[in-house]
């Protein structure tokens, strides 16, 4: 019956509410249509666009970006705020040793006291009965505090990765705007010297060598800014895997080679599971909770144990016998009477506190599946505008040849050939961008589906 009376005194009752998961609306369904095979995305999402030059830029970002460093410092907070959160759980012990020399002054050549030594060692212990739950509450406030740095890690990880995807990609599509770019200028020059030639024999006029003239000049118009985009996006991509442009070794490649994975994900519950910021949401909500009960066991009296023991001798010869020993056994409550107001403020900016991130909660619970059902849609749509435009292009491609051909006969007119031209570059420069869209509208499904996170993979070594 002891036994049992000391492990409810030292177990105490909570004076908090057990945390519950906030009521959040969820869609049956994605509202776009989908196969019927879930297929939620892998830890290393991105190897899907069997891209090696991706792949090395997102084990380069992985240890070198500066943002996915300052959230594992975060973490290393976090943790080491937790073992301190945990201190009090445990009792507190200490030593102490002290040494002296005792007596009084001789007096007239009379000692009127024994002169000596004295020796005391102690050892001291205390601890502070948690009857109310105020130390494991502040306890698991930190271990929530610290779940959310560890999902918040596992965010800003996502958002790196598909940053980092999508300036490669950007980078790509600059370079064939380029090439496209280019070509269309060593055509229109090739168009110009062959008028400047027929103007020679009398086939042209000025105003076609003026006209196509004026086409060139536009057209190379067209390419500093590519390159100063290329360049700009060039040194992006460095700072994200945390190095110097100049240390920066992006191997060529072509948005050709890229594939466009395909992502059919699950059951729209599930998502809330996959998302790391909505568990960070969900963690800080916990840690609140916590922090409620804290601020309400600070209203009722606290209790302390005390315990001292050591030795006391005035020579090191005796200090270890029987009747060197001491020892002193308290203990203390302390009730709070009048603070002011000072216990009920805190209290009532824990509540609020939490209620606010109630709402924090459910909106990101919510954006999550929009999030969601706008990238399905927009990967749906960029799909379709990638194929038409390729189609545009063959047709302009086709109808510039004819042009060209019927150019060299003498059978085409300047404006014909002006305007396929146009045509062609105009297609061309419309499909390399709605390939970089499609690429980007994929980069943000995953995002929204989570990436590949999982629990496991937001803990830091």
């Amino acid at each position: 019956m002891t036994g049992l009376l000391t492990v409810v005194v030292l177990t105490g009752c909570s004076v908090g509410e057990e945390y519950r998961r906030p009521a959040t609306p969820t869609p049956a369904a994605w509202e776009q249509p989908m196969s019927a095979q879930a297929d939620w995305p892998s830890n290393d999402w991105w190897r899907g666009f069997h891209s090696e030059p991706l792949d090395q830029l997102m084990a380069e970002a992985e240890q070198g970006n500066f943002d996915i460093a300052q959230a594992v410092a975060r973490v290393r907070q976090a943790d080491a705020l937790t073992r301190v959160a945990g201190a009090p759980l445990l009792p507190s012990v200490g030593a102490a040793a002290s040494a002296g020399r005792q007596g009084s002054p001789n007096l007239n050549g009379i000692q009127t006291a024994k002169q000596g030594n004295l020796y005391a060692p102690t050892l001291s212990a205390s601890y502070e009965l948690d009857f109310w739950g105020k130390n494991a509450a502040a306890l698991a406030s930190a271990q929530s505090t610290a779940e959310a740095a560890r999902f918040d890690r596992a965010t800003v990880a996502l958002t790196i990765q598909a940053a980092v995807a999508g300036t490669y990609f950007d980078i790509l599509g600059l370079r064939e705007h380029l090439t496209v770019a280019r070509q269309n200028l060593a055509d229109a020059e090739h168009v110009l010297d062959a008028y400047r030639e027929r103007m020679a024999i009398g086939a042209a006029t000025q105003l076609d060598v003026a006209q196509q003239e004026s086409v060139v000049a536009v057209q190379r118009a067209v390419i500093p800014p590519l390159e100063q985009d290329l360049q700009q996006n060039h040194d992006a991509l460095a700072v994200l895997v945390g190095t110097l442009p100049e240390g920066l070794g992006l191997a060529s490649g072509e948005l050709g080679e890229v594939t466009v994975p395909v992502v059919t994900p699950g059951l729209p519950s599930q998502l809330l599971a996959r998302r790391p910021d909505v568990q960070v949401a969900e963690a800080r909500l916990k840690a609140a909770n916590a922090d409620i009960t804290v601020a309400r066991a600070a209203f009722f009296p606290s209790i302390d144990l005390t315990i001292q023991g050591g030795v006391e001798s005035v020579a090191l010869s005796s200090l270890l016998r029987p009747e060197s020993a001491l020892f002193n056994l308290a203990a203390g409550l302390t009730q709070p009477i009048f603070e002011g107001g000072r216990l009920e403020g805190a209290l009532e900016l824990k509540q609020a506190r939490y209620d606010e991130l109630v709402q924090a909660y459910r909106k990101t619970a919510v954006a999550a599946f929009s999030d969601v059902e706008d990238a399905l849609v927009a990967v749906r749509k960029t799909t379709e505008e990638e194929d038409a435009q390729r189609r545009a292009e063959a047709t302009a491609g086709r109808a510039y040849e004819i042009a060209q051909a019927q150019m060299q006969a003498g059978t085409a007119n300047i404006f014909a050939v002006l305007n396929t031209q146009r045509a062609l570059f105009q297609a061309k420069d419309a499909r390399v961008q709605a390939t970089v869209t499609r690429l980007r509208a994929t980069l943000a499904l995953f995002k929204a589906l989570g990436g590949g996170w999982q629990q496991t993979a937001a803990n830091v070594n």
